[in-house]
């Protein structure tokens, strides 16, 4: 597939650039600083800015699939920028009439108990609550599309680099644990999870989880 791939340089990006790569799909990745990017077979680096909506909607012409591993955490305000990134990802990915946008979502927004989400708990860590509500307002505003064809992938409550087991579970919309009530995943498994989903579609206008 022609794949255009948002923040490729990211910790989640780069796991699913070398996971797209390793499959033969051709990829365009997308990146505020696409030279940290290193030269490779079916790669295609392009600087973007995904606060400019006209530039993004111009370069996401043409291809099978978006995927957006864009996220906020290198900007002081991380809600903010990352709210309105994603804003324009989804309609930049709109008026180009790609044909699947995939969303790399947060854990935040899961459920523990019902009605409840992990972000809402009283342990939950207050660095990374800018970026899981952000994470959260980015699937509310998925769900209220009627047009586009999305799907957001959240990964357990810890991902961390690790082993390509390809051995996990797939869930819905609450949190995965193990048998010891421990909720991970590595990057790696989860990038394996996201290019399955892309090539064999089985979430369409869903959000769904990978677990161990």
């Amino acid at each position: 597939m022609k794949i255009a791939l948002i923040g490729a340089t990211g910790f989640i990006g780069s796991a699913l650039l070398a996971e797209a790569l390793s499959r033969g799909h051709h990829v365009t990745a997308f990146a505020a600083h696409p030279e940290k990017l290193a030269p490779a077979d079916n790669l295609l680096a392009v600087a973007t800015d995904v606060q400019n909506l006209g530039q993004l909607t111009t370069q996401l012409q043409g291809f099978d699939a978006v995927i957006s591993a864009f996220s906020g955490h290198a900007n002081a305000d991380t809600l903010g920028y990352y709210v309105a990134g994603i804003s324009n990802i989804i309609q930049a990915a709109k008026t180009a009439a790609a044909p699947r946008l995939l969303v790399v979502g947060g854990a935040g927004s899961l459920e523990v108990a019902p009605g409840v989400q992990v972000i809402d708990t009283p342990n939950f860590p207050a660095e990374y609550k800018a970026s899981a509500e952000g994470a959260r307002l980015a699937l509310n505003l998925l769900c209220q599309e009627t047009s586009l064809n999305w799907t957001m992938l959240s990964p357990s409550a810890m991902i961390a680099p690790g082993q390509r087991t390809n051995e996990f579970r797939l869930g819905g919309d609450q949190l995965l644990s193990d048998t010891e009530g421990k909720s991970h995943i590595s990057v790696e498994d989860y990038a394996v999870a996201m290019i399955n989903e892309l090539e064999q579609p089985q979430h369409e206008r869903q959000r769904f989880t990978v677990g161990y």
